[in-house]
């Protein structure tokens, strides 16, 4: 190929060579002596991590009345946008 060299192979690749591919998991990173905590609170990418299904599916359960998010109250009557689901909530669809 045009501009190919035997010592500089990496011209033509999409990325550095050694450069790492995404973020490290936060388990790599977190210090050993402080576990990462499990919250009873988890959001929508969690909670379809934990039923292997994707995003949306845990949306159409909610919205189905299957599964209920959390709601955090914000002033003047408003909700937090995040959507949040009860972890035992989950362990119980997953028992039916």
């Amino acid at each position: 190929m045009k501009g190919d060299t035997p010592d500089q192979p990496w011209l033509h690749a999409r990325r550095r060579p050694g450069r790492p591919r995404k973020h490290p998991k936060p388990e790599e990173t977190a210090n050993p002596a402080h576990p990462p905590a499990d919250p009873r609170r988890i959001d929508l990418a969690r909670a379809a991590h934990s039923l292997s299904v994707s995003p949306w599916t845990i949306r159409d359960l909610e919205r189905a009345g299957i599964l209920h998010r959390v709601r955090i109250p914000l002033a003047h009557g408003r909700d937090l946008r995040k959507l949040l689901f009860d972890r035992e909530e989950l362990e119980r669809l997953i028992d039916l």
